[in-house]
């Protein structure tokens, strides 16, 4: 899809709006009611925007991507529609931090083994080709193709095809 055009099917955005909305309910649960049992958040950020507010010192620190960590020694987690804002302790000193919704690129919570990655990029042909799909799923007129070629129309004896997993790594910014 080009985004340069006008094409009111933005599935892109709406998957990463999909995911930013995942965090803000988890952020906003969390400022309601603490976190519960053995959850912890690591949450990346870009640091560059205006938009974020940190000290100058954590800026000059980390001058592009910073991550944080809401576990034991986190205060006053307020949650708005755009972003979020938080008091943390660095170096014994508590500070704090403002951080849109639309700067995280990455959300984790290891004790569910659950993350997301954030900022997809769009696919051009020579990306798609790198992705070695199933042929498959590239070819939908034929209704049972093998990928090696062979033609499995033999209804006596049902052909299994194993299953391939795409993540969506693929489609994100390296």
């Amino acid at each position: 899809m080009d985004t340069e055009t006008n094409d009111p099917i933005r599935y892109d955005q709406w998957i990463e709006d999909a995911l930013r909305d995942v965090i803000r309910k988890t952020l906003a649960y969390t400022a309601k009611h603490g976190l519960s049992g053995d959850h912890n958040f690591y949450i990346t950020f870009q640091t560059q925007s205006d938009k974020v507010r940190i000290p100058a010192y954590m800026l000059r620190q980390h001058p592009e991507e910073m991550t944080i960590v809401l576990q034991h020694q986190f205060t006053n987690l307020n949650v708005n529609d755009d972003h979020f804002s938080v008091n943390l302790r660095f170096s014994g000193k508590m500070e704090t931090l403002s951080i849109p919704f639309s700067e995280v690129t990455g959300f984790s919570d290891p004790s569910v083994n659950f993350g997301l990655q954030l900022k997809t990029v769009e696919l051009n042909d020579t990306d798609l080709e790198e992705l070695k799909l199933p042929h498959d799923m590239v070819d939908k007129d034929q209704e049972f193709s093998d990928p090696d070629g062979a033609d499995n129309t033999d209804n006596s004896t049902p052909s299994r095809k194993t299953g391939e997993v795409v993540t969506l790594d693929a489609f994100r910014k390296k």
